[in-house]
């Protein structure tokens, strides 16, 4: 078998903000019950070993013990989230991806000047349920092209669309071409809202697939990007599974001599596509190669409120920087 490995993949910055964040605060304050509002990122491995460590994720605030310490999600949250923390007295550090804060910040000022903003995405997603929240008698969702021709606006003079920051590049280039053919006045956001890793990890994908026979996803089901990244191998012509470990592999796929590509979701662990890589290898044998289309370093802040209490213990925060997976040795079969 040829496993290829494609870089950029795996761990965004903005996820590894988020569950840096989870771990600094358990090391600061031991025996302290931290909470973390929604799943700190969409992989279940991520949240199962952060609930071995004591963490309670909780879907309600109320949850939450008065004056108790509350992490927000890499998602972000409405509006009404924080100001029920701040009714409770809660402790809160906000682990939002800052590329999802941007998302927010433009629906806030493009309703403040009067435009109706259609936001492309899932409507269900935790990512677009806060983003809404900042201006919800503003905001119309829009999940695909077909709902492009169902829409009643107010001006189209006065219409912006928006975007979830996880979507397929694909299906988001279509429903903008469906938007601009209804509504040719229609603005578009000052800068690209499909964050940089989802737009890489989409290209190492659809360059690479069609030289292989399978591409193997690794990633939670409820992790939009993974998912947009099987659907990006299927339109290239490559069958595709998505995969949270080497657990999910099914060795009656495989020949046994096939090239496969291997990549990983923004909040999938290089652990676990390690274990992929040595259970292939392990039943066909082969050889492993890594391909580096995009090199990719990216610097977010901490959160404030967790800098400052790092600060009061005597503790210097760093920036959380994101550097592609080094791949070789026994850790992936070789």
């Amino acid at each position: 078998m040829r496993l290829i490995l494609v870089n950029p993949r795996g761990f965004c910055a903005g996820v590894r903000m988020a569950v840096d964040v989870v771990d600094q605060v358990l090391d600061l304050l031991p025996g302290e019950t931290i909470h973390v509002f929604h799943e700190i990122v969409h992989n279940r491995h991520v949240v199962g070993r952060f609930r071995d460590r004591g963490v309670r994720f909780v879907e309600d605030l109320d949850e939450v013990a008065r004056g108790g310490i509350v992490v927000f999600s890499a998602h972000g949250v409405s509006p009404a989230v924080r100001e029920r923390a701040r009714e409770r007295g809660l402790f809160t550090i906000d682990a939002t991806c800052p590329l999802v804060t941007k998302v927010h910040s433009e629906c806030v000022r493009y309703a403040r000047q009067g435009y109706q903003i259609l936001l492309i995405g899932h409507r269900d997603h935790q990512e677009v349920i806060g983003t809404m929240g900042e201006a919800p008698e503003a905001v119309r969702v829009v999940e695909s092209v077909e709902d492009v021709a169902r829409l009643e606006v107010r001006d189209p003079g006065r219409l912006v669309y928006l975007m979830q920051t996880t979507l397929s590049t694909d299906d988001a280039g279509a429903i903008v071409e469906a938007l601009r053919a209804r509504f040719p006045e229609i603005h578009s956001p000052p800068s690209d809202d499909i964050c940089y890793a989802t737009t890489n990890r989409q290209r190492a994908v659809r360059e690479v697939a069609p030289e292989c026979d399978c591409v193997l996803v690794v990633g939670s089901r409820n992790s939009s990007n993974s998912v947009r990244l099987t659907e990006i191998a299927a339109n290239a012509g490559t069958r595709a599974r998505l995969i949270d470990d080497a657990a999910d592999l099914d060795f009656g796929w495989f020949g046994g001599d096939e090239a496969v590509l291997v990549t990983a979701g923004a909040s999938a662990p290089e652990d676990l596509v390690a274990g992929v890589c040595r259970a292939l290898l392990g039943r066909f044998g082969g050889t492993l190669e890594t391909r580096e289309l995009v090199d990719e370093s990216v610097e977010f802040n901490l959160p404030v409120t967790l800098k400052r209490m790092m600060r009061e213990r005597g503790r210097e925060p760093m920036k959380v920087r994101v550097e592609a997976p080094r791949v070789g040795g026994a850790e992936y079969g070789e």
